[in-house]
């Protein structure tokens, strides 16, 4: 990324898909933190369910995905522009992303309010 106080999202994309995720923090303070994320075909582990402290806001920006909530029977298709809400301890997986062009996120993750 080019500086703290600008750059551009498509900015040192990688040239070829990577075997991991590419996670760029872009931001952060004590309550929130915000990463770009690269992803080429990765997928959550079988069994494997994230299950944060946080809440996280996600946009896809560029390519697909699809995201899967535990307590829902089918998984939701992003493209780019869509965006979803991850309540804190929402169970949920990535079944699927896209390779070419690359699945680009940004990912927003809010501190719980401890006051």
């Amino acid at each position: 990324m080019a500086s703290a106080n600008h750059a551009n999202l498509f900015d040192n994309l990688p040239d070829k898909p990577a075997a991991d995720e590419i996670v760029d923090e872009l931001l952060k303070n004590t309550h929130v933190r915000i990463e770009r994320i690269v992803s080429s075909g990765q997928a959550s582990p079988p069994g494997f369910w994230y299950d944060q402290a946080q809440a996280e806001w996600v946009l896809l920006v560029q390519g697909s995905a699809e995201i899967r909530f535990e307590d829902e029977p089918i998984a939701q298709a992003l493209k780019p522009g869509d965006y979803l809400y991850i309540a804190p301890h929402r169970r949920h997986r990535v079944e699927l992303t896209q390779t070419e062009p690359q699945t680009v996120w940004l990912a927003i993750h809010i501190e719980p309010d401890v006051s």
